[in-house]
């Protein structure tokens, strides 16, 4: 649930009779001997990089005998003549991966090493992306704070309408999308490029693929880098639950007490305690008052987002800080400029691939009443976001009968999972049991860091250990740590 600058999120069935995953059939001759045609990248954000279409079938388990949809890829290509393949994966789930090559465009060892390769799953970015006819963020300026019968009732309607949206307007592709196709999709564009093995990184949702490739094909699996990790043993419910409590840890644990530390210059309280409590009294003003920004309302629940937004990088602590040093003279200019970032980010096509994802992959379990219960119970210890987890869900939602293979790791060679401690996005616990229970995995941990994304940053120790394993072929023989970097200094 890695974004672009790690400004991002993972958020997140109907219980149907759930059929076995078929066995993988030889692909069709038509697929596997396709010749790629590079050319440079159209889009100035991908000038850098190459570009190029593979053909894949709408549905893998009638590949060749049905529709065909296009998967958009693009390579950062090595000066080596001889370079393994490097695919990544940025999360979301549903981010488009074009672009994540140029995350590494300053990594020289890992550029010398690997041609590296971005991929626009099916439904994302130009890989005949999916739709929510514009509805994606129905009812998302609601409070969930506000318990109320009537507003319980719009939180919840607005939500089951959102998905409705998504499901209808996404058409016959959207059935489509989920893990199982998507790695079939992955192990074809590694047929296409002539290469037996590959080597992977995969940020949060990307560590989902990831484990989930390597269950499926384990003896294309080369060095696998799992980053930020999802509860990719368990199912997706777990993953987003888990987020209560992880991002009021970030908050507490890190951003208020550096916040407090700061404020002669942020003005929030001298102790965290106090840094939260005017948070509190913010927060009261915008949900009897909100104020509008550029003919935009900024309420409350648009204010909790802006600041969970900003745990995932500490890098912007400090804009969050003056923003709120702004809000205490009643103006919200700053923070709406988050606001309008974290709407780009949950763009129509992004959250409708999200959604069908998560929700074509397995059952999603629990009713409405469920959801206003659980909520609330994590609104009370987690308000942040907390109460917030009322509208995700995919309560209501068609699935096509599928059972995934159980990622289990046996028969995998070693993967390294990397985790920081205080992730807001995806939690240490559910990373920590997903490594007990996929056989063979070692596990780079980074303690006092609490960004979502540790390679690639940074932290040297950690580049280091990554590289190590990923370009030398050295598979760590136990478990291993670094130390976060410490929080900024405005």
């Amino acid at each position: 649930m890695r974004i672009a600058t790690m400004v991002a999120a993972a958020l997140t069935a109907s219980l149907l009779t759930a059929v076995p995953a078929a066995a993988t059939p030889q692909v069709p001759d038509r697929y596997a001997q396709q010749k790629l045609t590079w050319a440079p990248c159209a889009t100035e954000e991908l000038k850098q990089l190459e570009c190029a279409t593979v053909t894949a079938p709408l549905n893998w388990n009638n590949a060749g005998q049905g529709k065909d949809i296009q998967l958009a890829i693009s390579r950062l290509k090595s000066k080596n003549p001889n370079p393994k393949v490097l695919f990544t994966n940025p999360g979301g789930p549903g981010v488009e991966g074009r672009s994540t090559p140029l995350t590494f465009a300053g990594r020289d060892r890992l550029r010398d090493s690997h041609d590296i390769y971005g991929i626009d799953t099916r439904g994302t970015g130009a890989s005949n992306p999916l739709s929510c006819g514009g509805q994606a963020l129905l009812g998302w300026d609601l409070d969930a704070r506000d318990r109320s019968e009537g507003n319980i009732d719009l939180l919840l309607d607005s939500a089951r309408l959102s998905r409705q949206y998504c499901q209808v307007k996404s058409g016959e592709l959207g059935k489509f999308v989920n893990t199982e196709q998507i790695v079939k999709d992955y192990d074809l564009i590694r047929q296409v490029l002539g290469a037996d093995k590959i080597n992977y990184v995969g940020y949060s949702g990307g560590t989902w693929y990831g484990a989930y490739y390597a269950t499926y094909f384990p003896q294309r699996v080369g060095r696998f880098v799992l980053d930020s990790n999802t509860g990719f043993t368990g199912t997706w419910k777990e993953t987003s639950d888990a987020q209560s409590a992880a991002f009021e840890r970030r908050y507490r644990e890190d951003f208020l007490p550096w916040v407090a530390k700061y404020d002669a210059i942020y003005h929030q309280g001298k102790t965290a305690e106090e840094a939260r409590s005017n948070y509190e009294r913010l927060r009261a003003g915008l949900a009897k008052a909100p104020l509008t920004v550029a003919g935009k309302p900024f309420g409350p629940a648009t204010f909790d987002a802006v600041i969970k937004t900003v745990m995932y990088a500490k890098s912007a602590f400090p804009e969050l800080g003056a923003g709120l040093a702004e809000l205490n003279t009643g103006k919200a200019d700053r923070l709406a400029q988050f606001s309008a970032q974290t709407d780009a980010v949950y763009s129509d096509s992004m959250v409708a691939a999200m959604y069908s994802l998560m929700c074509n992959d397995m059952p999603w379990p629990g009713s409405e009443d469920d959801l206003i219960r659980q909520s609330g119970e994590d609104g009370h210890r987690y308000p942040l976001v907390g109460y917030s987890k009322i509208v995700l869900s995919c309560t209501g939602w068609k699935r096509s009968p599928v059972q995934l293979k159980h990622p289990d790791g046996k028969g995998v060679p070693p993967v390294l999972m990397v985790q920081n401690e205080r992730d807001p996005a995806t939690s240490t616990e559910l990373a920590e049991k997903a490594h007990r229970e996929f056989a063979g995995s070692r596990m780079l941990r980074v303690t006092g860091e609490g960004d979502h994304g540790a390679y690639g940053n940074d932290n040297a120790c950690v580049n280091d250990h990554v590289e190590q394993y990923l370009i030398d072929d050295k598979v760590p023989a136990t478990d291993l740590s670094c130390k976060g970097t410490g929080l900024p200094t405005p």
